[in-house]
């Protein structure tokens, strides 16, 4: 079930955070990500921690991401990694331009 909800949460041309509110990473990444102005329905963060099959979850990011820690931040279908990733790809200007590629800002 944990797999199916990511693999169908992930589909389609949006950027998907998987976190935990409480997390320094996950609110780096959600920092990182408010800087840019999306399009409705193109960012969606979801918060991990009070479902049940949480663990599940982070054993399938394991699986697909070589990491089990959140964030697991996804544009378009590729996880792009963490908080700390996602704040050197913007750094270095290359967000702005994947964000452009799937169309996901205004």
């Amino acid at each position: 079930m944990a797999q199916q909800f990511v693999e169908t949460t992930v589909k389609g041309d949006k950027v998907v955070m998987f976190m935990k509110p409480t997390c320094s990473y996950c609110i780096t990444a959600k920092d990182v990500l408010s800087k840019y102005k999306f399009k409705p329905g193109h960012l969606e963060c979801i918060d991990i921690s009070k479902r049940s099959d949480m663990a599940k979850m982070q054993d399938y990011f394991l699986e697909i991401t070589g990491a089990r820690t959140v964030p697991r931040v996804f544009i378009g279908e590729d996880c792009v990694g963490g908080g700390s990733d996602l704040a050197e790809l913007d750094q270095s200007g290359k967000l702005q331009g994947m964000l452009q590629t799937i169309g996901a800002l205004q």
